[in-house]
C-alpha cells in the first residue's frame, strides 16, 4: 500500500454501499455497517477521552464557544452542527438516514462507553490509548462513509470540500481538524497532544482504511 492511500479522493462504492444516501428503505446490509461504523468511531472518541491528553478538535472548538457565549456545551456543539450543516447548501450536500444516526449512536456510545473503559495513569498508556482511538475513529469513519447513507455533518463538509476542490479526502480533513482546533484554542478551549493526533491522524486514517476496503472488497 506504500503511501498510495494518500491520495484518495474519494469515497469507495463496495457491497455494503447504498445506492443513493437520500432513502427511506435502505438494505438491512447498509444499515448494519453504518451503525457498526458510527459505533466504531463513537468507541473511538470514547478512547480518546479516557485518554486525558486532549479532546477532539471539534470539542476544543465547543468549549471555546462555551467560554466566550456562557453556553452549556451541549448546545454550543448543537450550535456547530447546525452552522455546519449549513455549509452544506452551496457544497451541495445531500443529507440521509446517516446524518442523523451519527448523532445519535456517536452520542450514545459516548455516554455508555467510558465508564466502561481503562483510564490509563501513565503517559505511555495514555499515548497508545489515544493513537488507538484516533485509529478507531478512522476505521468507523471509513464503514461509515462506505454505506453511503448520508455523512454526518462534520464528514459531509469533509466530502463536500473534496468534490469542489479535487485535493485528496487526507489533505482536506487534516486542513479542516487543524482549523477547527486552532479556532477553539482562539477562542479559550483546552488542547492538548490528543488533540493534535486527532488533528493530524484522523485524515490519512480514514483515507488508509477506505484505501484498504476498496482494495479487499472493490471485486464485490
Amino acid at each position: 500500500m506504500a503511501l498510495n492511500f494518500l491520495s484518495v479522493k474519494s469515497v469507495p462504492r463496495l457491497f455494503w454501499s447504498a445506492p443513493k444516501p437520500f432513502t427511506l428503505k435502505p438494505n438491512i446490509t447498509s444499515v448494519l455497517f453504518l451503525l457498526g461504523g458510527l459505533f466504531l468511531f463513537g468507541l473511538g472518541d470514547a478512547l480518546m477521552v479516557n485518554a486525558g491528553i486532549g479532546v477532539s478538535p471539534w470539542t476544543v472548538l465547543a468549549q471555546g464557544l462555551t467560554i466566550q457565549s456562557g453556553w452549556g456545551l451541549g448546545l454550543a456543539t448543537l450550535i456547530i452542527s447546525v452552522v455546519v450543516l449549513l455549509l452544506w447548501v452551496p457544497l451541495k450536500q445531500v443529507p440521509g438516514i446517516g446524518t442523523i444516526a451519527n448523532v445519535l449512536v456517536i452520542s450514545t456510545v459516548l455516554a455508555v462507553a467510558p465508564p466502561l473503559l481503562p483510564t490509563p495513569q501513565s503517559l505511555l498508556w495514555q499515548v497508545v490509548m489515544c493513537v488507538a482511538g484516533v485509529l478507531v475513529t478512522g476505521i468507523g469513519g471509513a464503514i461509515y462513509l462506505i454505506a453511503n447513507l448520508g455523512p454526518g455533518p462534520r464528514d459531509g463538509l469533509m466530502t463536500g470540500l473534496q468534490k469542489v476542490t479535487g485535493l485528496p479526502i487526507a489533505h482536506i480533513r487534516s486542513a479542516i481538524e487543524v482549523s477547527v482546533v486552532c479556532l477553539g484554542w482562539l477562542l479559550g478551549g483546552t488542547a492538548g497532544l490528543g488533540t493534535v493526533l486527532f488533528a493530524f491522524g484522523i485524515g490519512p486514517s480514514l483515507a488508509a482504511f477506505m484505501y484498504l476496503a476498496d482494495s479487499l472488497f472493490r471485486s464485490s
